[in-house]
């Protein structure tokens, strides 16, 4: 069976993503902490010996170190044989979520709550622009949801667990009510969350927190 080491820290989603992956296909990891406050990341030290696109998460698949969520989503699926795509219809829906996630939901969103929750002195008007973006992209979403149980049909894939990551941390972070705003993602953030073996992103990744100024 392979080992699996997962560098994060608590509040990066795309940690969360690549956490409830492994969980939900029943596979432990060794979690390794990460002081990304304290800006280990971006020393050369780390950069040459763990990631040298600076960034977080990196699995560790039996000692190789691997980066990008959205590949590694796609090798687990394929590894594991679950949450990926079935046929070649299948396939071009999941990877056009799966893009459209990475380059607008979550890429907007790690953003503006980074900014939003853990910075303090943050620019009023780039928040502003950041929130109109993503009430843009929610709506899309919500849209789509509306008709669909899950990003491509009646079954969650690894488009879910990367749309989802960002979404589930808490309202005093983002700053969203999905209940009330976003209905149909308010459902089907439930049915996300009532997969066996589903847990929250800081129940998955423990370790020293951020201060979150929005409180």
């Amino acid at each position: 069976m392979p080992s699996y080491r997962l560098h994060y820290f608590p509040e990066s989603g795309n940690s969360y993503k690549l956490a409830l992956m492994l969980t939900l296909c029943g596979e432990r990891f060794e979690p390794v902490w990460t002081d990304f406050v304290g800006g280990v990341t971006r020393t050369p030290e780390w950069r040459k010996s763990v990631n040298e696109m600076g960034e977080i998460p990196v699995l560790e698949i039996d000692g190789v170190k691997m980066t990008q969520t959205a590949p590694l989503l796609l090798k687990l699926a394929e590894q594991f044989g679950r949450f990926g795509a079935e046929t070649e219809e299948e396939k071009f829906e999941l990877l056009r979520w799966l893009f459209w996630d990475n380059h607008k939901l979550t890429g907007y969103m790690a953003t503006y709550r980074f900014m939003r929750a853990f910075t303090q002195n943050n620019d009023p008007q780039v928040l502003k622009h950041f929130r109109r973006r993503l009430e843009d992209f929610l709506g899309i979403l919500d849209g789509h949801l509306q008709h669909n149980q899950f990003a491509i049909g009646t079954r969650p894939t690894v488009a879910d667990i990367s749309m989802m990551a960002y979404l589930h941390y808490p309202s005093d972070e983002h700053g969203f009510d999905f209940a009330e705003s976003y209905p149909a993602i308010h459902a089907w953030l439930g049915r996300m969350a009532a997969l066996p073996g589903w847990r929250r992103a800081y129940e998955l990744l423990p370790g020293k927190r951020m201060t979150n100024y929005a409180k």
